[in-house]
């Protein structure tokens, strides 16, 4: 039996029901509650005191806290800090930013950080060296790093004086895990974390070379496409923060770094918030007196402490856009209270930047008193060029985006960026009126031709009204044909559920299935309207592979795809949407070469046959993904279902299909390692499919059953059991206990009683897990390849190594000859199967499965997957036992890196840390304790 501290399990199903897992860890200790209860005293003061004239705050807490002193302190601290921080960060990390991309030796050391362990050339954290001293902000130090073992350069950010406020320790803490669950491209990624021997919290993450947006700007003057293709990046950095539920609250150019390859860096999350399911920031952390921010670049309702959210970064993005077209800022803020700020904004209407482009003396238009302030320090060229057309419409861009009314401007940074990529493409802009002279004049502007094209055109136009007329009645023809069959679809449903004669009514408790029987023997008769019995047949085949009946499922929608191709040709949406909903049919029985071969034809001939945002487009490309998905083709899956979700998620677009492609995103998610903004996503589509169909409704165990597998590899067993209780109490009365899906949860609630060493309780769960997969998808489908895996590590947890070894063999098995070029299950399964080698001494042959499984990880997976950082900690305890110590060493310290910074279970990093302690003892000549 697995004993305390034996690493936990990664989960591999797509949607939680094909999966593999790893072992059993332990739970983390539940901290007591004495330090809760006096945060909660420290903040009900701070508001209270918050309320009263700024005179009379100090005598009042004094008052209130002559029991405890130290929580009137408290108190204290953070009122100082609520009266001077909003005017630091003006000055803060942005500063820091720019000496972060010094070259090194550039700086004199700065002050200690008070680490206790110093080395020859510094202090360090974990395995990171302090080299040279950065910078310093309103919050944190910061330092330039280096990790020997790897030879990797990091930048390591301290908490200053953390234990005189606790406001910056959170706020502190808040930056660490808003990192964490951030991994994108402009971002820099969290590596490592950690606290002082004090309590002091520090983090470790990439090192950016770079330089601040606005001396970008300064040093290449780049032309008005590339300033707006910069600006797009950093809009699409930001729209990925909202999408998981992070709203920055300070995008300056100081914030925002350029490579020298171009790419752009979004940094300093130190006062981000998060938002809740419907992307509003929690209601205790909008208005407490707390009003971080950098003036110049904030939202009128920042300045007045007002509900910050998506809309308020919207807004300083529009002020950016204002800079990068003309080196200034709309306001210069160089002093006075946010009051103040709220108020001088309310009475200066907001100057245009078509006002101050390069060539036009400041204030020779626009509002009085609205002229950018112009003593601070030089801000970058000011754009060049550009028609007076295309000038009014960077007018419109920002003046959207920086209206004063949060109501007025862009919705979403989506929207702004599909504007931005309006005025790129030469189209019009949604937030222009749709007057006819501006749409022409945008026409004749992208299709420069002669004059006389367009008068040809107006011909034409006269000439084909007549022929349009005619389009017009065959178009109410064929409307009304489509409005009498969706009656007749109407009136078959409510026939075939509620029964039209006494006679032929369904009997009480008569089962769905033999109503769908009933449904397919009446569809099959309706000779005389084609176009009816396929719609008919593709809705009931819809209906039995939700049922798990995939069979029958396969064969009604074969046949409404062969009926709509003889009605309309090959080339037709209503065959692309068959085309479609088979190919699924096939991912489901794991056909997966046929399943990709079918969404992708499908797909295509949406894009051919339909606008870009009708729903079935987005239908299908979220159907391509979810196959791409089940393949382990995860990169190229991620970019489809995000398509899928902004279209869904666009005013045109079905909550119904966006709260089941947002449960994709959250799988695609969870199997790239970023469990964080699995979570997040999660909880969003639980939200929102709850709010369309109930609390007990299958939707709702899906997210369930998916928040239960990220709580899993986050470590939390005992939470994970209880969302999969919960999700199964909504299956089994809508499928019954024999249907797959059924299935799927109970071989998760299994792993997680494995997790938590109940082995009897989880053994009877797998195998009616295991029996229920068998007798529904057959032996070689992935379900029961998961069952034989959790199946094997109960075997393995009672030491009968051999069973576990006939599960493992089997599992993998099937997973290769479902995936010939590698999977990752595929990589878990020789992973299991190399640690019984392991646990039976055969460490050599051990070794070569560890490093086929590394060797296929590096082939399939995102670099620094957290499957990968598990493989590399299994091979460095391989390499100990045949005490090759040094070559442990190394390969301990690479997975320990990747997991720590996925925020993966602590077990694992626990188990790296006891192997390299043997692995230096073996160095140091002394055979290793637990050794061989």
């Amino acid at each position: 039996m697995a004993g305390p501290g034996t690493p936990g399990g990664l989960v591999t199903s797509r949607g939680r029901d094909d999966a593999g897992g790893e072992g059993t860890a332990p739970q983390p200790a539940d901290p007591g509650g004495a330090a809760a209860r006096r945060w909660i005293r420290v903040q009900d003061l701070f508001h209270a005191a918050l309320e009263r004239p700024l005179g009379e705050r100090t005598a009042f807490v004094e008052a209130a806290t002559r029991d405890d002193l130290s929580i009137g302190s408290e108190v204290l601290d953070l009122l100082a800090v609520d009266e001077v921080e909003w005017t630091l960060l003006d000055r803060g990390l942005g500063a820091v930013a720019g000496r972060i991309l010094e070259p090194e030796g550039a700086r004199g050391e700065g002050p200690s950080p008070g680490h206790g362990d110093r080395g020859e050339g510094g202090p360090t954290f974990g395995p990171y060296r302090i080299v040279s001293f950065l910078g310093e902000g309103g919050m944190g130090t910061v330092h330039r790093v280096i990790r020997d073992d790897l030879g990797s350069e990091a930048a390591l950010k301290i908490l200053r004086d953390g234990t005189l406020s606790p406001a910056r320790r959170t706020r502190f803490l808040a930056e660490q895990r808003t990192l964490a669950g951030l991994r994108h491209p402009g971002i820099a990624h969290l590596l490592d974390a950690g606290t002082l021997a004090d309590g002091t919290p520090w983090f470790v993450m990439e090192l950016v070379e770079g330089v601040p947006l606005d001396e970008h700007l300064r040093r290449t003057d780049p032309s008005l496409e590339e300033r707006l293709r910069l600006f797009r990046s950093v809009g699409e950095v930001v729209e990925h923060a909202h999408r998981h539920a992070v709203i920055h609250r300070d995008l300056k150019p100081s914030n925002i770094l350029v490579r020298e390859d171009g790419q752009v860096k979004v940094i300093d999350f130190g006062i981000a918030k998060r938002l809740d399911t419907e992307g509003r920031p929690p209601a205790e952390a909008t208005r407490t007196g707390l009003r971080l921010m950098t003036p110049a670049h904030a939202a009128p309702e920042q300045l007045r402490g007002e509900t910050v959210g998506v809309h308020t970064d919207v807004y300083a993005l529009g002020v950016l856009l204002f800079q990068l077209l003309t080196g200034y800022t709309p306001f210069h803020l160089l002093g006075g209270s946010p009051e103040e700020a709220a108020e001088l904004r309310e009475v200066r209407p907001l100057p245009r930047p078509s006002a101050y482009r390069a060539g036009r003396s400041p204030g020779a238009s626009g509002a009085p008193g609205s002229v950018p302030d112009r003593s601070g320090p030089p801000g970058a060229p000011p754009v060049t060029g550009g028609s007076r057309s295309e000038w009014a419409d960077l007018d419109v861009l920002c003046m959207t985006a920086m209206h004063p009314d949060p109501a007025r401007r862009y919705a979403t940074v989506e929207a702004l960026l599909r504007d931005l990529e309006h005025f790129l493409r030469r189209e019009p802009l949604e937030a222009r009126p749709d007057s006819l002279g501006y749409r022409a004049s945008r026409f004749l502007r992208r299709n420069r031709a002669p004059a006389g094209i367009a008068a040809a055109a107006v011909l034409i136009l006269l000439a084909s009204s007549g022929a349009w007329a005619l389009s017009l009645m065959d178009a109410r023809d064929r409307a009304l044909a489509e409005a009498a069959r969706a009656e007749r679809v109407q009136r078959f449903t409510l026939n075939l559920f509620q029964g039209t004669d006494p006679d032929f009514a369904p009997a009480e408790g008569l089962r769905v299935v033999e109503l769908l029987e009933r449904g397919v023997q009446e569809a099959r008769a309706l000779e005389v309207d084609p176009a009816l019995r396929a719609e008919l047949y593709l809705a009931l085949g819809g209906i039995h592979h939700q049922l798990g009946r995939l069979e029958v499922a396969d064969s009604l929608i074969h046949g409404a795809l062969e009926l709509r191709r003889g009605l309309r040709g090959e080339e037709h949406p209503e065959v692309a949407e068959a085309l479609v909903a088979l190919g699924l049919v096939k991912e489901a029985r794991a056909s997966l070469d046929e399943a990709e071969a079918l969404t992708r034809a499908g797909l295509e001939m949406t894009r051919r046959t339909l606008p870009l945002r009708h729903p079935a487009r987005a239908r299908a490309v979220a159907a391509l993904g979810q196959v791409l998905e089940a393949r382990g083709r995860y990169d190229e899956a991620l970019p489809l279902v995000e398509e899928a979700v902004r279209l869904q998620g666009s005013r045109d677009g079905s909550p119904a299909d966006l709260a089941a492609t947002l449960g994709q995103l959250v799988n695609l998610n969870f199997y790239l390692g970023r469990y964080p903004e699995a979570d997040s996503l999660g909880w969003e589509a639980l939200a929102l499919n709850r709010s369309l169909y109930g609390e007990t409704h299958p939707a709702a165990a899906r997210d369930l059953i998916n928040l239960g597998a990220v709580a899993f590899e986050l470590g939390d067993a005992p939470g994970a059991e209880e969302r999969f209780r919960e999700a199964l109490a909504i299956q089994e009365p809508w499928y019954g206990r024999e249907h797959p899906a059924t299935a799927a949860n109970l071989t998760m609630l299994g792993r997680a009683l494995v997790r938590q060493e109940r082995m009897d309780e989880a053994r009877d769960i797998l195998q009616a897990s295991l029996a229920i997969n068998r007798e529904t998808l057959g032996e070689h489908h992935p379900r029961v390849a998961s069952a034989e895996n959790e199946m094997g590590l109960i075997a393995q947890a009672r030491g009968d190594l051999e069973e576990a070894q006939v599960h493992f063999l089997r599992m993998a098995e099937i997973y290769e000859a479902l995936y010939p070029e590698g999977h990752s299950w595929v990589g878990v399964a020789r992973s299991n199967l190399a640690g019984t080698y392991q646990a039976m001494g055969d460490h050599s042959r051990a070794e070569q499965l560890f490093r086929e499984v590394l060797e296929m990880y590096r082939r399939i997976l995102p670099e620094g997957h957290q499957l990968e950082g598990i493989a590399w900690i299994r091979l460095g305890g391989t390499l100990v036992a045949l005490e090759r110590f040094q070559d442990g060493v190394e390969a301990l310290a690479r997975g320990r890196e990747i997991l720590v910074t996925q925020g993966a279970s602590p077990a694992w990093v626990e188990r790296a840390d006891q192997d390299m302690g043997r692995a230096h003892a073996g160095l140091r000549g002394e055979y290793p304790e637990g050794g061989g």
